[in-house]
């Protein structure tokens, strides 16, 4: 199976490293020196990783025979494709590579549909889902225990239990103008409190 695991970016200084956007969750696995990479568009590959090191939280590589500026940016939107076994598994239980959870469906705890995974979006912070949702639309996940409560890959499932606003944005108005109505009506308490109090104070 071949998946995309990165998409090269911008030249970086004069020697021939790229800057790359990864797609995997194994970049050092994936994207260590030595790996072979096919491409697209397949004409430009296959690359080899020369080299590779973390430079202002970018990962940077070099390949062989790619040695100057100009060589690097002719590279620039390339995608790097690794060939993986698709009954490989990740070394941590709770760990899934990308292909396992393209196309899961997205439910909530009683079963309610949300949509379908689309994409996984690696950000340094953390991974989001791209779920489609039925009427076409999308909505971003993130991939945090405590939203995403099971991966269930028998089932072809993931279970998310979702905070206000993050699936339904009505929700998070609603919530918005539930906390306004009760901090206004703790201030109009408080003054009422004050204005009742104040007599007692000057007696």
């Amino acid at each position: 199976m071949q998946l995309v695991v990165a998409r090269i970016g911008r030249a970086h200084g004069i020697k021939g490293e790229v800057t790359v956007e990864v797609r995997t969750d194994e970049p050092e696995l994936r994207l260590g020196p030595g790996a072979v990479l096919a491409t697209e568009p397949a004409a430009t590959g296959p690359l080899t990783v020369e080299a590779g090191r973390v430079h202002s939280g970018r990962l940077l590589l070099r390949f062989e025979g790619v040695r100057d500026r100009t060589a690097a940016e002719a590279l620039r939107n390339t995608l790097l494709i690794a060939e993986v076994d698709p009954d490989e598994l990740p070394e941590e239980e709770d760990e899934f590579y990308d292909h396992q959870l393209i196309d899961l469906d997205v439910v909530l705890a009683d079963g309610t549909e949300i949509g379908r995974i689309t994409e996984i979006s690696h950000l340094p912070s953390q991974d989001l889902f791209i779920v489609e949702r039925p009427d076409g639309s999308e909505v971003m996940i993130p991939f945090v225990e405590e939203i995403v409560t099971e991966i269930d890959l028998e089932e072809q499932c993931a279970v998310i239990t979702p905070p206000p606003g993050l699936i339904d944005e009505s929700e998070a108005v609603i919530a918005s103008s539930r906390d306004e109505e009760t901090g206004e009506a703790a201030s109009e308490d408080s003054a009422s409190g004050d204005a009742a109090e104040a007599p007692k104070g000057d007696a």
